[in-house]
């Protein structure tokens, strides 16, 4: 994992960038792949590092700081731009009508 995607994902962000942080946290240990970069992270200041405990299983426990924040905000990749055809289909699945999308379709055109 590159350094911005294991931000996104202790803040619990989609690969695509998407989504609204909903944790901020990023268990690992050392002699795994994502402990170098999360330790180069708490170097540069974009993440701290609390050393590993019982609760997390002996690994140590990385958070996204403020400044890796920003990091993030300013670097995560641009959401896709959707079809109208898929705007439409997100907007159906947002709407949580317990209708099929053929009925809500036809709702929405009567209105």
């Amino acid at each position: 994992m590159n350094q911005l995607h294991i931000l996104m994902h202790s803040l619990g962000l989609q690969e695509d960038g998407t989504g609204t942080a909903y944790r901020n946290h990023f268990v690992t240990g050392e002699g795994s792949t994502d402990w170098p970069t999360c330790c180069a992270l708490v170097e540069s200041g974009l993440m701290r590092r609390r050393a590993g405990n019982e609760l997390s299983g002996g690994d140590d426990v990385f958070w996204v700081t403020d400044s890796g924040r920003e990091y993030v905000a300013a670097n995560k990749p641009v959401p896709p731009k959707l079809t109208r055809s898929q705007k439409r289909y997100s907007d159906f699945l947002a709407a949580d009508s317990d209708m099929r999308f053929g009925e809500w379709l036809r709702s929405r055109a009567g209105a």
